[in-house]
């Protein structure tokens, strides 16, 4: 994303034959929403899981969502209190396909966000996405299971720093926050000990401060500005040394790594590695160099 909006997500669904599970922090997609109506008026065993808010205090933006779902038959719920929020976004189809997302089903966002999908059939992955599902849709709460390569939150934080240690040469960082010390920390390291770092980010002035300590230890960091009309960087992603990749819904938070649910996954195949490290080298030549100021 941007590109190609909801019709990878829109395909998985009507091309279901036994079932769809999808989890998500927003949904205001009516062509999504029908879709999962009609899977579910055909036989199709369709569960929604929605995010209902922060902890127990119930929000309503995806009331609308829930309602129409609700009234057309589909087996809907609000994720589990347990966590602070359910920031997961993963959509598995007939048990054996999963898409792990960065990105909300929120067609405004369709047109300038800078988002990623996987389409992950590994089995040991598959089956441990759909054992978390199950677990959450019954609020039962358990430790989810890494499969081959899955990154959860609570408690992604060490595999975060993990891949940012491991790196030699190059790290290069897409996401929506910086606003975890431990990280920044991390990503200063790697500069000073000579990895070329590159964080490309849409600016907030809550990441002013981490952008100017990151750029004091020789990060090179470029932004987007916060009204662009091309492109807002929503992608979260760690690209490791051009070979090895994160990507998920984690933001680099203390809420996201250590209390939200949250899912991403550890990606080293080639074709994948050299699209990102593609993108990601367009959109740091189209953005502008931060200045530290005072």
């Amino acid at each position: 994303e941007p590109g190609l909006g909801a019709t990878p997500v829109l395909k998985a669904i009507q091309g279901a034959t036994k079932s769809v599970d999808l989890v998500i922090y927003q949904l205001a997609d009516a062509q999504i929403e029908e879709a999962l109506a009609a899977d579910a008026a055909r036989g199709i065993k369709v569960r929604v899981l929605l995010n209902g808010g922060y902890y127990a205090k119930k929000e309503k933006g995806n009331d609308p969502a829930y309602n129409f779902l609700q009234s057309h038959g589909v087996p809907t719920r609000w994720t589990p209190t347990y966590f602070a929020l359910t920031h997961q976004k993963t959509l598995v189809v007939d048990g054996n396909d999963a898409l792990i997302m960065t990105f909300n089903l929120v067609p405004k966002y369709y047109a300038t966000g800078r988002d990623f999908a996987i389409d992950d059939t590994n089995p040991a992955d598959v089956s441990a996405i759909e054992d978390a599902f199950n677990a959450d849709w019954d609020g039962d709460e358990i430790t989810a299971g890494q499969g081959s390569a899955l990154v959860w939150s609570p408690g992604s934080e060490e595999q975060m720093l993990a891949l940012i240690s491991s790196a030699s040469s190059t790290i290069d960082i897409y996401n929506a926050e910086m606003a975890d010390q431990k990280i920044t920390s991390a990503l200063e390291a790697a500069a000073k000990r000579g990895v070329a770092v590159r964080v490309d980010m849409t600016y907030a002035t809550n990441w002013k401060k981490a952008f100017q300590e990151l750029t004091s230890a020789g990060v090179q960091v470029r932004t987007w500005a916060s009204t662009s009309k091309k492109l807002y960087i929503h992608a979260k992603m760690i690209l490791a040394d051009g070979k090895t990749a994160f990507l998920g819904s984690e933001n680099f938070s203390p809420g996201s790594l250590l209390d939200n649910r949250e899912l991403g996954l550890i990606i080293s195949a080639p074709d994948i590695i050299f699209s990102l490290q593609k993108t990601f080298d367009s959109d740091w030549t189209n953005a502008r160099v931060f200045i530290s100021s005072p």
